[in-house]
């Protein structure tokens, strides 16, 4: 057995319009359980990147403690990598992001990691909007140490030793929601063509995107009793309705069925195509997506796809009305400007 990656790829590869094969998007070699969801959401990452024609060294890739902290490692190695103390990330990513406001910033956290230890931070970067994307990559258990409940565990679901957890979940999306994120997302890691589109779609958003992606643990929690298991999510899966995403200036190739389609454009003219397929939701009204969510649960189902986007809040350069150049550019004149300035600045606050 060998855990070197090999170097041969196909010589017809298709190129995107950087003239990368998708190969210059990966990392290096997994060592996640086989079968681990993480990795799945690991390749529709790659894929995203590559689809959208994202140059890796103009994004910063940070994580906190769990095996799905591990994950930045196996995507974009030719990208910028911060791994964060345990529950930690955001505080990290918020620093970056105030000093260097040109880069694509990519969190990555787990159940663990944000619904416990890190609450807390992930409480305040929500509320402030910070732009970046916030992918949560959702198990249900603690599997870097043996697969003991998270605080994602569904109240009733038994875990692999026979365990039934006694404590209601708590539901990560519909929080964001409650909390003022602007974009919040669910998904499942064995659907990757709605994956996908919600990931090009995030990192297109300008704020704070949120995607909470149901990941089972092959090894500790894909059991009969389990609800975070594949098959427990594959028979119990609502999806809001079909997405795309449609990239700047290119021609929109999506059909669908008869029914209510909204467009969507971003700030970069890019547009995001939904065909809604739930009734009574809207995914532009905040009140409408927690309904939804809410109906969703009380029947047991899992609401996948974009459930809520708001393009209206400032996010935080806006907010703070920080410089338009990131802090590592700016020339020495405006760093300091002289004791003309300083003398100006010293007499409004007196």
């Amino acid at each position: 057995m060998t855990y070197v990656r090999s170097t041969f790829r196909h010589p017809a590869l298709p190129k995107n319009d950087l003239g990368y094969t998708v190969d210059y998007y990966e990392g290096s070699l997994s060592t996640l359980c086989a079968g681990c969801g993480h990795d799945s959401i690991n390749a529709a990452i790659v894929q995203a990147c590559w689809e959208m024609n994202i140059e890796p060294h103009k994004v910063a890739k940070l994580s906190g403690i769990g095996c799905s902290s591990k994950s930045p490692a196996y995507f974009l190695s030719n990208s910028h990598g911060f791994n964060s103390v345990h529950g930690r990330m955001p505080s990290v990513a918020t620093g970056a992001n105030l000093a260097n406001r040109d880069l694509t910033y990519f969190g990555v956290s787990g159940d663990g990691d944000t619904a416990s230890i890190g609450m807390g931070q992930f409480v305040h970067v929500v509320r402030r909007n910070l732009n970046m994307v916030y992918l949560v990559m959702n198990n249900g258990c603690y599997g870097l140490t043996k697969g003991q409940d998270s605080a994602t565990a569904d109240a009733g679901s038994k875990s692999k030793s026979g365990h039934v957890n006694l404590f209601e979940a708590i539901d990560l999306a519909s929080l964001a929601i409650e909390l003022g994120a602007t974009f919040v997302g669910q998904s499942f890691s064995g659907d990757k063509e709605q994956l996908t589109p919600l990931l090009k779609a995030a990192m297109k958003h300008e704020g704070f995107a949120f995607l909470n992606v149901i990941s089972p643990c092959v090894t500790f929690n894909n059991n009969v009793g389990s609800t975070k298991s594949y098959d427990y999510v594959r028979e119990h899966v609502e999806v809001t309705g079909t997405m795309d995403f449609v990239p700047l200036m290119r021609e929109i190739t999506a059909s669908y069925e008869a029914g209510d389609v909204s467009d969507l454009t971003m700030h970069d003219g890019s547009e995001i195509r939904l065909h809604k397929l739930a009734k009574d939701w809207d995914p532009f009204d905040r009140f409408s997506a927690i309904n939804a969510m809410q109906k969703a649960k009380h029947k047991g189902e899992i609401l996948t796809g974009l459930l809520y986007i708001n393009q209206e809040a400032n996010e935080l350069h806006t907010t703070l009305n920080t410089s338009d150049v990131p802090l590592n550019a700016l020339s020495q004149d405006r760093l300091c400007p002289g004791s003309g300035m300083l003398s100006k600045l010293n007499a409004s606050l007196r």
